[in-house]
């Protein structure tokens, strides 16, 4: 009998493996549940749901959608029907030089799996060879489109992009579009946005072509052709920025209608992050919480408004201020407003609810890329965390270091930070001048104390002077007169951040 169950685990194990192309060496193994930080080599979308991975040591890690690993190697396609087309890598190697090949049908060259004929250099995408070559229904458009299987220049009516292509066509409404783009979703709900986007095309929401920007990525938005749009909001979106699997949620919205809010998360503190033990009413009411159990701590926690002797918060690792707890046994310290944060959040940077965590060994904040040793939110299952200060900041920030609000953009091209200079994919945008900002540079303290300086460090964006020469008074190297530095108007004292905070400034006892 335990021969036969042994035999039976064994063949569900093979039978959970698979031979890819890919990795001829390796077999894939499948997985279930959902994972939404690793791209699939085919498709380069997120990963969600059921996927194959290769899970050996040393080898590249090959990630896969279950639909995507399973494509057929090769086929017979109408549009070539002389020869067998046989699934390919998206890069293709001319001697040294590794190129993009393009697809016949939409013309472009996206980084995804061929079908290609070596033979006569016919290449089509996995996903435009999917598309059927009879009568189409697109979500987003009342009429029927028909493929017009011959290629020529044309501008798409829903990207706006002119190219050589075989488009999909609207006779009643003459309207062109790629047969990629007749697969865009009717509805999408993104994360940062409460309500449902919907697909609008042809200016039917606008009535002269306007200056709109895409509140996802900041950037431009021509009404002329298809956006995802909240009429409630007057919320813009780009197609891709709005179908991008980082943006988008993955939720059924079938079970909403048209103009249904999607229900919220309720980010209300309660015992999940701390017990009451003690507290006293104020004449006016008011309830002081004097002694509390967290979560994060073993021992009793007790409120003091007692000026403190330079200690760090072991929440948000930044100086402690009146009021805070701590603890009478141990070198604890919590600031009241980390004491009193919500166990769970939702954050424009991820798709699923993060829930707060203890503080750890270390965490790597995937905001402003720094290693931090507080309380985090986290979500476990994409190994997704953020540090207290980037978890709090919205996708609108308004910054002492700029005039104009900023929008948080998020795109997968690398954005330059205007006041480190650094380049990140994440960062706010201002939407009036080229001004950008990213999370490091965001969540720098405006204040900041330096070893025994008998005076504290405030954060300071434009020069000192006018003098054209600006230096550290620490490290004595050159400062550069864009970057924000550090400054004691008492000493007439620059520094650089960096030399004021540290390597670890986001690490207690490092």
């Amino acid at each position: 009998m335990e021969d036969q169950l042994k035999t039976k685990k064994k063949m569900e194990q093979q039978q959970q493996q698979l031979l890819h192309f890919c990795d001829s060496k390796h077999p894939l193994v499948f997985q279930t549940g959902l994972y939404g930080s690793r791209t699939c080599c085919g498709c380069q979308e997120l990963v969600y749901g059921t996927w194959y991975w290769c899970s050996r040591d040393g080898c590249p890690t090959y990630y896969h959608h279950k639909s995507c690993a399973e494509l057929p190697l090769g086929l017979h396609h109408p549009l070539h029907s002389i020869h067998p087309l046989i699934l390919s890598p998206y890069q293709i190697d001319y001697g040294k030089d590794i190129q993009f090949s393009n697809c016949l049908l939409c013309n472009e060259s996206r980084n995804q799996y061929t079908y290609r004929c070596f033979r006569c250099d016919f290449n089509l995408h996995f996903t435009c060879a999917s598309l059927p070559l009879t009568t189409m229904e697109a979500e987003f458009h009342d009429h029927p489109l028909t493929p017009i299987l011959k290629s020529f220049t044309f501008t798409c009516d829903i990207c706006g992009k002119e190219g050589k292509g075989m488009p999909y066509l609207c006779n009643l409404c003459s309207f062109w579009v790629h047969g990629r783009c007749a697969s865009f979703p009717r509805m999408v709900k993104v994360v940062r946005h409460k309500h449902l986007l919907h697909l609008t095309h042809s200016s039917l929401e606008f009535h002269q072509p306007d200056t709109r920007f895409c509140q996802i990525c900041v950037r431009k938005v021509d009404t002329r052709y298809g956006l995802y749009y909240c009429s409630r909001c007057d919320f813009v979106a780009h197609l891709n920025c709005a179908v991008d699997g980082r943006n988008k949620e993955n939720i059924n919205l079938k079970e909403f209608k048209d103009v249904d809010e999607v229900p919220e998360l309720n980010e209300s503190a309660d015992s999940a992050t701390y017990e009451v033990k003690k507290s006293n009413m104020k004449e006016d009411g008011t309830q002081i919480v004097e002694e509390i159990k967290h979560f994060s701590h073993r021992h009793d926690l007790k409120l003091t408004n007692e000026v403190p002797n330079n200690q760090i918060c072991d929440g948000c690792v930044r100086a402690i201020l009146t009021p805070y707890y701590s603890c009478v046994k141990c070198e604890f310290f919590l600031h009241e407003s980390c004491a009193k944060l919500p166990p769970k959040k939702r954050h424009p940077l991820h798709q699923h609810p993060l829930v707060l965590l203890p503080m750890s060994t270390y965490f790597w904040c995937q905001a402003c890329y720094r290693d931090f040793n507080g309380l985090a939110y986290g979500c476990k299952k994409c190994s997704f965390y953020l540090d207290v200060h980037c978890s709090l900041i919205s996708d609108i920030l308004t910054h002492k270091g700029h005039e104009h609000p900023l929008i948080l953009s998020y795109t997968t091209q690398k954005q330059k930070c205007s006041c480190c200079s650094n380049e990140s994919e994440q960062v706010f945008c201002c939407s009036t001048c080229e001004f950008a900002l990213d999370y490091k540079c965001a969540t720098l303290p405006h204040s900041a104390r330096y070893n025994q300086h008998e005076h504290p460090f405030t954060l300071c964006y434009r020069p000192e002077d006018d003098s054209g020469e600006y230096y550290c008074d620490i490290c004595e190297e050159e400062r550069d007169s864009k970057q924000w530095f550090y400054y004691c108007e008492d000493c007439s004292y620059p520094a650089h951040s960096k030399c004021i905070l540290g390597e670890y400034p986001n690490c207690k006892g490092w």
